[in-house]
């Protein structure tokens, strides 16, 4: 759920700054709390590279792919 200070921050605006530090803590959080990368862009109306590249600056550990591995074999 984007709050008021993600509001503004919108598509195609240029993050700078201390917003910038905002917003990457505040999706860090997001993030070490279960949700996906897809779905924080989706919420704050950023690219989903933006949101994975704004996370990896922050330091946060990301998860790897989830789904189906295709190259497990059963035992």
């Amino acid at each position: 759920m984007a709050d008021s200070s993600t509001a503004d921050l919108g598509k195609g605006k240029r993050i700078t700054g201390g917003d910038r530090s905002t917003l990457a803590d505040e999706l860090r959080k997001r993030y070490d709390g279960g949700e996906s990368i897809r779905s924080l862009a989706e919420s704050t109306k950023r690219s989903y590279g933006f949101v994975h590249r704004l996370l990896s600056e922050s330091g946060a550990t990301l998860r790897s792919r989830g789904g189906a591995n295709r190259n497990s074999k059963k035992a």
